[in-house]
């Protein structure tokens, strides 16, 4: 039968094992990973945790094999902490890579947020040039309609204006002719043998 310490030496392992590889499914993920900024940010918040628990069992690891009564079972299990220590160091590396990666994500959607917005007012901005251009154009076209009418205007101005004078000019000449009349008339009645 095996010693209760044998027992919980594997189970450890196991577990470590376990952690180990759910860290590479997780770190695979967020490599994989197209979709949102939150979930990036949610198996980034996973591979800590499976971190932490893969260090901890780590820590269990160590202080099982300090516990040991044979010296080789000890050096060996030592060597064994060591060797997850420096594996779950690259692995940390790839945790920092993951939460580098995270970070430049947020900072590019950021950025193509900004840009979006930007288009959007340029484009606002342009429907605003291209509607007052329009207004523009429109107001030029009655300003011209408007000047030909002046134009036509003034013209009829002056015609009436030359009309009125040859009117008075007609008027004029009538009245004298009248006059004339009346006094070729009067002078015909009063005094008929001049």
């Amino acid at each position: 039968m095996a010693a209760p310490q044998d027992v919980h030496v594997r189970i450890c392992n196991q577990e470590i094992v376990k952690f180990d590889l759910e860290v590479k499914a997780l770190i695979q993920d967020i490599r994989d990973c197209s979709g949102p900024l939150s979930a990036l940010t949610e198996l980034n918040t996973k591979v800590k945790e499976k971190f932490q628990q893969l260090r901890h069992r780590i820590q269990d690891l160590e202080q099982l094999a300090k516990e040991q009564d044979k010296e080789s079972e000890k050096q060996l299990l030592l060597q064994e902490v060591e060797n997850h220590k420096k594996q779950m160091l690259r692995k940390t590396t790839k945790e920092s890579l993951a939460q580098t990666s995270s970070t430049i994500t947020e900072s590019l959607m950021g950025i193509s947020r900004m840009m979006a917005q930007q288009v959007q007012q340029s484009e606002e901005a342009m429907q605003s040039l291209v509607t007052s251009s329009r207004t523009i154009l429109d107001a030029n076209e009655e300003f011209k309609s408007m000047s030909g009418t002046i134009q036509l205007g003034r013209k009829l101005i002056t015609k009436y204006n030359r009309r009125e004078l040859t009117d008075k000019l007609l008027i004029f000449l009538a009245l004298a002719l009248f006059l004339a009349t009346v006094l070729y008339i009067v002078k015909k009645r009063l005094f008929p043998f001049l």
